[in-house]
């Protein structure tokens, strides 16, 4: 019975993890500390929490794909770059525990709140030919980057995607959200296929977790189909923000 209970949890955790990661980009704040919950060390947690978010990438294309027409080439463009950045920062992760990133990882997640609320450009379309190339470095920079934090830590990485992408693009919010899914999808099956060799995967925690991010991630696009993308927006910020505080607390007065 004991057995039951625990992965009626672990499925109930990865729905709203589902729901959090297609939805907000941060499915940590429901499916990290239910895997920390089960007393699964914090590293091991991090890599088994990969194993389990691959399927929201599964979940939410199969619920937006809509939204993904016409911007397949783009999006595989962005990931190549994106998963190069993963790559490195799950060797960082190998090399050096996340305990030596976590002092910047609260500003990193603040930030990215804060690049979701920012307009676009909207005189892109106008910048000389050298200012549209050092644009798309530093883009491309950025989105190796992101890729690197989300192999080495990972928490609020698909908002850090998020506000990246709703800046460098001028696709609607949706589009950029269900585009974000993928990428991170992506980036933790690259996670995952690397720690299989390298460290430890919790398969027990991780299957049942995994069945209910991949329901979750499906309802999580559908159900964004009807919120007005302001109050999305500020709702993603202020959850960022919550996030923020509490990686501050625990790397800074804990």
């Amino acid at each position: 019975m004991k057995t039951v209970f625990l992965f009626i949890y672990l499925v109930l955790g990865g729905i709203f993890g589902g729901l959090a990661s297609t939805m907000a980009g941060m499915a940590s704040l429901a499916t990290y500390p239910v895997l920390l919950s089960l007393g699964i060390p914090p590293i091991y947690a991090n890599i088994t929490n990969d194993a389990a978010l691959i399927w929201a990438g599964i979940g939410s294309t199969a619920s937006s794909i809509n939204e993904l027409k016409g911007h397949w080439q783009k999006l595989l463009f962005f990931a190549c770059f994106s998963i190069f950045g993963s790559i490195i920062g799950c060797f960082l992760l190998i090399r050096f525990p996340s305990k030596t990133f976590e002092k910047i990882v609260p500003f990193c997640i603040a930030f990215s709140g804060i690049m979701v609320l920012l307009p676009k450009p909207k005189d892109f379309k106008n910048y000389s030919s050298k200012n549209k190339l050092v644009f798309k470095f530093i883009t491309l920079l950025c989105i190796i980057i992101t890729g690197l934090y989300t192999g080495y830590f990972g928490a609020a990485a698909g908002v850090l995607m998020l506000g990246i992408l709703n800046l460098i693009t001028d696709d609607k919010f949706l589009t950029v959200n269900a585009m974000k899914n993928v990428i991170n999808a992506l980036n933790n099956f690259v996670a995952l296929i690397i720690y299989i060799f390298t460290a430890k995967v919790y398969w027990s925690a991780a299957i049942p977790l995994a069945i209910g991010v991949l329901f979750g991630s499906y309802l999580g696009p559908k159900a964004m189909r009807f919120i007005p993308i302001k109050v999305m927006k500020w709702t993603i910020a202020a959850l960022t923000l919550c996030q923020a505080l509490y990686f501050g607390y625990t790397a800074y007065l804990r």
